[in-house]
């Protein structure tokens, strides 16, 4: 268990796109900063199968630079 501030999360809006966003309403998924995290949910689709929906690649691309910070 993490504490939520150090923590991505990562959510599906009403137009059904992903977006990062910690305080956006609907379905969400959160993702450690840790860039090992972040790759390794993309590889095993983790984010895939929590939304129930394909993730784009631009996605993990935000969220591997955020996580570098």
């Amino acid at each position: 268990m993490k504490d939520k501030s150090s923590l991505i999360r990562i959510t599906v809006n009403a137009e059904g796109e992903v977006i990062s966003d910690n305080k956006a309403p609907g379905r969400g998924a959160y993702i450690c900063r840790n860039n090992d995290c972040i790759q390794n949910a993309q590889k095993l689709k983790g984010l895939e199968r929590s939304l129930k929906r394909s993730v784009p690649l631009e996605i993990y691309e935000k969220l591997v630079v955020s996580g570098q910070k």
